[in-house]
């Protein structure tokens, strides 16, 4: 599977998210996508299963150098000694010494960018993360974080699927070289049924899903990490890869609405 390298790490271009998943589910569904051969494993301290990823990993018998485990902290935890104290239990829960990516996972409505950054910085050079990153950051945002901060962040994870425009987002990233990991890269379920990805999908003999995901992973900079607790589906998604979109198909999808927003929490910043 093609990786993206960013502040020096490979991040898989697509991997498995586990939102909603906890306990045996979560488990299984992390050891099923691990036997398949996913190398990239989404988490975050709110999810409430990081314990669960962990013992996944313990079981798969698959290299740690080989994986790419992602978590985040919550929004709640962005004080710099509540971000360590986050840190330290989700690393305890995973059973890892180091993770690859630690973000953000939101922005809070009060928040002291430096101090965070700072932080993140140094768990950074202490090497219990690999890279920082953040998540759900618009344009304002990042630029601060970016350009005044200057931190190395690896990547923005944000909602992004055939459905939602993200053009304004995507393009300060990729001139910052900077990827975008697209999280309910199927729109929560949508996609499968839209009609005009089914029509798609039946002529490449494909599903609507998979001509969804080859359309986000056919962009430059950006990886997918959609959730999959059966074994099907994380098998569906991997065969997306084999998917060959041609310039009708773009065009039928760049026809489709583009502002379907799935996840929107009150304490969202102000999208681009």
């Amino acid at each position: 599977m093609e990786d993206l390298k960013t502040q020096g790490i490979s991040l898989p271009r697509l991997g498995l998210g586990t939102f909603r998943m906890q306990g045996d589910v979560c488990r299984a569904a992390v050891e099923s996508a691990l036997a398949l051969g996913y190398r990239h494993i989404d988490t975050a301290e709110m999810y409430a299963n990081e314990a669960a990823v962990g013992a996944a990993i313990a079981a798969s018998g698959v290299t740690r150098r080989d994986l790419h485990i992602t978590t985040k902290v919550w929004n709640e935890n962005l004080v710099p000694d509540a971000m360590r104290l986050a840190f330290d239990k989700s690393l305890k829960k995973l059973r890892l010494d180091q993770v690859d990516l630690y973000l953000v996972h939101w922005p809070a409505p009060i928040m002291n960018l430096p101090a965070m950054f700072e932080t993140l910085m140094k768990l950074k050079e202490e090497g219990r993360t690999r890279a920082i990153g953040v998540a759900n950051f618009n344009v304002a945002l990042l630029k601060t974080v970016v350009e005044e901060i200057k931190a190395p962040i690896a990547c923005n994870q944000i909602e992004y699927h055939v459905m939602l425009d993200q053009t304004t987002v995507r393009e300060y990233l990729a001139a910052k070289s900077i990827p975008l990991v697209a999280y309910c890269p199927l729109a929560q379920g949508r996609a499968a049924s839209d009609e005009t990805l089914v029509a798609i999908g039946r002529k490449h003999g494909a599903s609507a899903a998979q001509v969804a995901l080859k359309w986000l992973l056919d962009q430059d900079g950006v990886a997918a990490i959609p959730k999959a607790s059966r074994r099907e589906s994380q098998e569906a998604n991997l065969n997306a890869l084999n998917v060959g979109l041609d310039d009708e198909d773009m065009k039928a999808i760049a026809g489709l609405r583009k502002n379907m927003r799935c996840v929107n929490p009150g304490f969202a910043p102000a999208w681009d």
